[in-house]
């Protein structure tokens, strides 16, 4: 099993979150791992992006060659397109269809949508509606639309947010792992 991801958004997105719970369940596997993450401006809800890799062999480097991501997860649709260089040509895109606006020339998001709608492996929709339903995230219901294309066990999933969320109680628990299962039945759609 070899699998690199993109995970990209924007800072306070839970990005960072999401790259946790993926790397705690792969640990929990017994796959190997490399990450490498840029945050810095975060707090300022600048662009936020980690670079995961997960493999069952020994993994040599943290960062994903252009061309090589099986997977760009993105918590907005326009930091979707600003990672696509990075996608192989049969990898999948999965991505929040609602924008976060926090720039003043944000572009039409009918052009972003375009341009998403050509690839030919697109998950793309409203994950903040779902989340309110459960009072989540929007990237917990994300992870959930990520989970049939990332070969790891959705019992691990699971898991990992249970160890990650566990020590904000059992409500914020049972409400994320909701949010998981909501965005997998979307994926599945």
């Amino acid at each position: 099993m070899k699998k690199d991801i993109v995970l990209c958004g924007v800072g306070g997105d839970g990005i960072v979150s999401v790259a946790k719970i993926i790397s705690d369940a792969a640990l929990n596997m017994g796959l190997n791992l490399k990450q490498s993450e840029i945050h810095g401006m975060s707090q300022r809800g600048g662009s936020v992006f980690s670079h995961l890799r997960l493999s069952s062999d020994p993994i040599f480097a943290d960062v994903i060659p252009e061309g090589q991501a099986d997977i760009i997860l993105s918590s907005e649709p326009m930091e979707a397109l600003r990672y696509l260089p990075w996608l192989k040509k049969e990898g999948w895109v999965i991505t929040n269809a609602e924008p976060f606006v926090n720039i003043k020339n944000y572009p039409e998001l009918d052009l972003i949508h375009g341009e998403l709608k050509q690839l030919p492996h697109l998950v793309s929709f409203n994950a903040n509606e779902i989340a309110k339903e459960f009072r989540a995230r929007p990237n917990m219901v994300l992870l959930g639309a990520m989970a049939p294309y990332l070969g790891i066990e959705m019992d691990k999933l699971e898991a990992a947010i249970s160890h990650v969320f566990g020590s904000k109680g059992a409500d914020i628990v049972e409400s994320n792992l909701k949010a998981l299962h909501a965005g997998y039945e979307q994926a599945k759609k």
